[in-house]
Formats: C-alpha cells, sequence, structure tokens
C-alpha cells in the first residue's frame, strides 16, 4: 500500500504563506532562487511543508519577499516534529532498502538493550524512567526487521570515532561492539566502518539514511538537533545518493571493518 505523507499543519502553513508572497509578485520559485542563496528545489520543498526552513533560509526569503518580518515571526511556531519520527520507523519497517551513515552514535538498528537505554538515558531535556523503558522497547521490537522476510538490503558506514566512544561505560561498550561483529556475518547486512586516519571524507555534512519503500522510491531522512525530516525531491535524493556511494568507496570495506572492531575491541590506539 502506498503510504502517503502529510506535512505537519505549522509547515504547510509557513509553507502556503511563502508561496502567497511570492505569487503576489508574480515570481517562479526560479525567480525567487536568483534572489537567495537557496535551490529551487529548497524553495519548493519548503512550500510543500516537506522540509522546516532553518533561520538563515527564513530570514533570505523574508527579505526578498518584502515580508516585513511576517515569517519570521511565523517560523518561531514552527517547532519540532516528532510524529516524522514515527513516520520514519513505519516505513523502515517496509523497506525493501535501508543505507545508513552514522558519525555520533550507532543506528537504532545496531543497538544493543544496553547502548539503546544509555542514548535515551543521554537525552536533555531528561526522559521519565517509564518513557526510557518504552522508548527501549520500542527500538528492541524495530529490530525484528533484521531477520525479515524478504530479506531488506541494508548497508551501514559508521565513523571510527563512534566505535571508539566508551558509551555507557566499557562493559556496555564491548556488549556492543561484539554485538556488531555479530550483525556484520548477516547475509543481507553490510558494514563498514570510515577510518579517521582517512584524509578525505564525503561525509562533512553529517549523517542520513537513504530508504527504499516497497513502491521502489528513494527517500532521504536526517534527524538532527532542531528535529527531523524526509528528503524527497529527486535532485536532492540523487545528491544523497551519490554522496553514500562516495562514502562507502572510501570506507574499509566490510572485512577490513570487521577486522579494525576486532582490533579495537582488543585494545588497539
Amino acid at each position: 500500500m502506498t503510504r502517503k505523507k502529510t506535512p505537519p499543519v505549522s509547515l504547510k502553513i509557513f509553507g502556503a504563506q511563502s508561496r502567497m508572497l511570492r505569487e503576489r509578485r508574480d515570481w517562479t520559485m526560479k525567480d525567487l532562487e536568483k534572489r537567495i542563496p537557496y535551490s529551487e528545489s529548497m524553495i519548493a520543498m519548503v512550500e510543500r511543508g516537506e522540509r522546516p526552513p532553518k533561520p538563515p533560509y527564513v530570514e533570505a526569503v523574508d527579505a526578498a519577499l518584502g515580508a516585513m518580518g511576517l515569517l519570521i515571526e511565523a517560523a518561531k511556531h514552527l517547532g519540532e516534529h516528532p510524529e516524522w519520527d514515527q513516520e520514519y520507523a513505519d516505513l523502515q519497517q517496509e523497506a525493501l532498502a535501508l543505507l545508513v551513515y552514522c558519525t555520533h552514535f550507532l543506528h537504532g538498528l545496531l543497538q544493543t538493550e544496553e547502548y539503546a537505554r544509555v542514548v535515551f538515558r543521554s537525552q536533555v531535556p531528561c526522559m521519565e524512567d517509564d518513557e526510557i523503558e518504552r522508548a527501549v522497547q520500542r527500538r528492541m521490537a524495530s529490530h525484528k526487521l533484521l531477520h525479515r522476510k524478504p530479506a531488506p538490503r541494508l548497508a551501514f558506514v559508521l565513523e571510527e570515532a563512534v566505535l571508539r566512544k566508551e558509551f555507557g561505560g566499557r562493559d556496555v561498550w564491548e556488549g556492543q561492539l561484539r554485538h556488531l561483529l555479530k550483525l556484520a556475518q548477516l547475509p543481507n547486512l553490510q558494514l563498514q566502518v570510515m577510518p579517521n586516519s582517512r584524509e578525505t571524507n564525503a561525509g562533512t555534512d553529517g549523517p542520513f539514511v537513504l530508504l527504499e519503500t516497497p513502491e521502489h522510491r528513494t527517500m532521504g531522512y536526517v534527524a538532527g538537533q532542531r528535529g527531523s525530516y524526509f528528503v524527497s525531491d529527486p535532485e536532492d535524493v540523487s545528491t544523497l545518493s551519490h554522496r553514500y556511494g562516495t562514502i562507502r568507496s572510501q570506507a574499509l570495506d566490510p572485512e577490513a571493518s570487521a577486522a579494525l572492531i576486532e582490533r579495537i575491541l582488543a585494545g588497539e590506539r
């Protein structure tokens, strides 16, 4: 069944306001692109409510459209959209393929229960104990994707720094690394490490996920400090796809990656 994503109402309202101001000037999105340092595809995603605009974008568009602060004020009420996290979780369970780049901590599908508990306990503002336990159990339930039939195609590139971070203490950390070595043996999962010694890295913009839906549509997903958002514009998805290919080519191959994890476990620095 095709799943239609409905943007949060606040983003749709902001996008409609921005589009109305642009059309009142009889400008196309290409006309606006010429006046701000952002692409036409970015403008289209914001106007459709598919991407939360960041402050520099809001300020640039507000000035270009002569909105006199209207868009800046409206943007203060956008907030975060945790419902997208749930939509991503639902899509992940149905995915034909999942390509993941991790830079700060391990993706949820790779986490042990102990590691996941530390991740949720580290969040600020703090979560209540019962909230943490519910979140951990949801995360553990998502692991059924790893063994689903038909098997999804899974690829993970991890920054070496993530592996060396003793998140949760030594016992939790060692258990997590051993778990990664077991997962790396799954036939449908490729695990690669981007070594600290690498002098160039195509992933400097941060972590992201590429997901292929049952309808063979590929979309991106980015989560960060100010919430999460989908990347659906074909041009932007293409950019992420090429970037991920480069990241994989720069990382160690799966065999060398497993060997590095084993050496880290053995105490190599």
